[in-house]
């Protein structure tokens, strides 16, 4: 039934309405916001959560905040506070709270260093903490102090590495991985379907791994501690230690309650005695400008976040956990960064086990154009690893932690046959072909010789005549030399520098120093950071706005996502490889990381 010229017009002034009202009550928050800014008392304690998920970027959305919808705190913005903390004259000292971060040791490293920073003001950190594994300890080791409750515990009993294989499950399913490896050796991703256990290569890369992380843990906690190397691995040896114990030890200073811990800090920045401890949540000082400390302005440098798999289309996340990295919004960011000549150089902030070879080459396209025009700095953080390292390697300068886990140039091909969980189910099917190669990607039968021929030809030339010589070019290396240390080979920081595959050692901070070097800026003077692609508002994820989403597809996200988390954790990780094979059957080959490891 069409609508009637009144019911038009009422309709229309409505909408005029609601938009005025919408606007006037974002208008008032907005005022309040501005009017409410938290206070930071003089000679207060910033107190800081180093827990949860820690996603390496989160925008920070102030509308958001007006209609008390909760940020969450990102690796990133807990550095800036960090950052801010050390020059603010109000604040007199910070205590981290650390409570199983969910972050790997390429940030674990970061997140010291940045406290080494924080402690050259001479301010006191203190960090707090209930239970203290492995990480938890070793970024609360480069801390002033170190205290526990008295009845907490310290777990530093050194590193167990576990990695999953699936292929007996496939097996009981009637469900065979049909793969083409290139670097058969160490690019062993499709070893989860196809074996049941570590391979060679697998098991020499795993043992590098744990030889870094076991020495970094180690030298780290006895210069902290003033212990020798040997005397940090015979506590090592015999560890877990309750409260007692680890002060005994040395482990920790002191075993105290939180109160008594702040009776510390009041002790530490002269209060007196009947004065109560003045602090300020992290929460609360994220609203604190960063430029109003001095800090955050000046010429403009692009920070562009890369972070989680590498897919075509837009960045999104994952319902099985973790974050994609869309081709279409990492191209578009650097080619703006590239295009605006206000920002005078661009850091790409890798966080990534790789993904599609071809997204990961529109990525590399687009960097090597913007290079062209300004400095282009790699800032490896957790891991840079296959697809990860192929958006990285053409870069002016690339800089990742010692422990950060990269490498891993080689490539994979497959595709799932489940013509045995047909039968096991009951599900027949036929198919009706044109071409001599047109069923190379049916599910019920594995590659014919010619099939197989066409697709190892695929990965090579995707390896030989994409990734090794572009790696070669960004590198200044023969295509040789980077052939040796590919195949797949995962290194770790310290690998790959003695390598040539990375520059230097740092995080953000450095490679941000060093783009302010390359883009001839005073290095005496802060630059204004500014990410791309433009953080979505609230208010653009709720009504729809653009094309990446809408509030439909946000709920239908929300209600996949909370089915899949009450699935175990194994269950899970599961499903993110089927997905990779999912995408492997529409004929991407991969460029990732061999192996999901779980180092705890």
């Amino acid at each position: 039934m069409a609508m009637s010229k009144t019911g038009k017009t009422l309709l229309i002034v409505g909408g005029i309405f609601f938009a005025l009202f919408l606007v006037a009550v974002i208008g008032i928050a907005l005022m309040f916001e501005s009017m409410g800014k938290p206070s930071v008392p003089d000679n207060s304690v910033l107190v800081l959560s180093v827990s949860g998920s820690l996603p390496d970027y989160a925008p920070d959305d102030p509308t958001a905040r007006l209609f008390g919808i909760s940020q969450p705190q990102s690796f990133t913005s807990l550095l800036t506070q960090l950052r801010k903390a050390k020059v603010d004259p109000r604040v007199g000292g910070v205590l981290l709270d650390i409570k199983f971060p969910q972050i790997g040791w390429g940030k674990a490293e970061e997140l010291r260093e940045a406290i080494k920073d924080f402690r050259a003001s001479g301010k006191p950190i203190y960090s707090y903490m209930e239970i203290g594994m492995n990480k938890e300890y070793y970024i609360a080791s480069a801390t002033e102090k170190i205290y526990l409750p008295p009845a907490g515990d310290i777990y530093i009993n050194g590193f167990a590495a576990e990695a999953m294989f699936y292929k007996g499950s496939l097996d009981k399913l009637g469900i065979e991985a049909e793969v083409i490896q290139i670097g058969p050796k160490y690019k062993n991703a499709p070893d989860q379907y196809t074996k049941d256990k570590m391979g060679d290569g697998q098991r020499e890369v795993i043992n590098a791994l744990l030889d870094e992380y076991f020495g970094r843990l180690t030298k780290g906690i006895a210069e902290s501690r003033n212990k020798s190397a040997e005397d940090v691995a015979a506590i090592i040896d015999g560890a877990p230690y309750h409260a007692d114990e680890a002060k005994q030890l040395n482990l920790i200073d002191d075993a105290l309650y939180r109160d008594q811990v702040y009776d510390q800090l009041k002790t530490r920045l002269g209060y007196k005695t009947e004065d109560k401890l003045r602090t300020v949540s992290g929460s609360s000082y994220r609203e604190i400008p960063s430029d109003s400390l001095g800090l955050n302005n000046g010429e403009k440098v692009a920070v562009i976040y890369a972070s989680g798999a590498i897919n075509m289309g837009s960045s999104s996340k994952s319902p099985f956990g973790g974050e994609m990295v869309g081709a279409d919004t990492i191209v578009k960011a650097v080619n703006d960064a590239a295009a605006d000549t206000s920002i005078k150089a661009i850091v790409l902030r890798v966080d990534s086990p790789g993904g599609s070879a071809l997204a990961s080459d529109l990525m590399w396209h687009a960097i090597e154009n913007a290079k062209a025009k300004k400095p282009v700095v790699v800032s490896m953080a957790d891991v840079a690893a296959s697809g990860g390292y192929y958006i990285a390697c053409n870069a002016n300068k690339i800089v990742a932690e010692p422990t950060t886990v990269t490498g891993s140039i080689g490539v994979f091909m497959g595709k799932p046959i489940l013509k045995g969980f047909y039968d096991w189910v009951g599900i027949t099917n036929e198919y009706v072909t044109r071409g001599k190669n047109s069923g190379i990607f049916r599910e019920d039968q594995k590659w014919t010789d010619t099939e197989r021929a066409k697709m190892q030809t695929q990965a090579e030339k995707i390896y030989f005549n994409d990734f090794l010589p572009k790696v070669a070019k960004g590198r200044s290396k023969t295509v040789e030399e980077v052939n040796t240390l590919g195949q797949g080979r995962v290194w770790t920081g310290t690998q790959a520098k003695e390598n040539g595959l990375i520059d230097e050692f740092g995080g953000l901070e450095k490679a941000i120093e060093i783009a302010k070097q390359l883009a001839n800026l005073p290095a005496d003077k802060d630059v204004r950071r500014v990410a791309y692609p433009e953080p979505r508002s609230f208010l653009d994820e709720y009504f729809g706005s653009g094309d990446d989403s809408t509030f439909t597809e946000t709920e239908e996200f929300k209600m996949k996502k909370a089915m899949i988390d009450a699935l175990p954790e194994d269950v899970r990780r599961s499903l993110r490889y089927a997905e990779v094979l999912d995408r492997m059957k529409r004929g991407e080959a991969m460029l990732m990381l061999p192996f999901e490891l779980e180092i705890k």
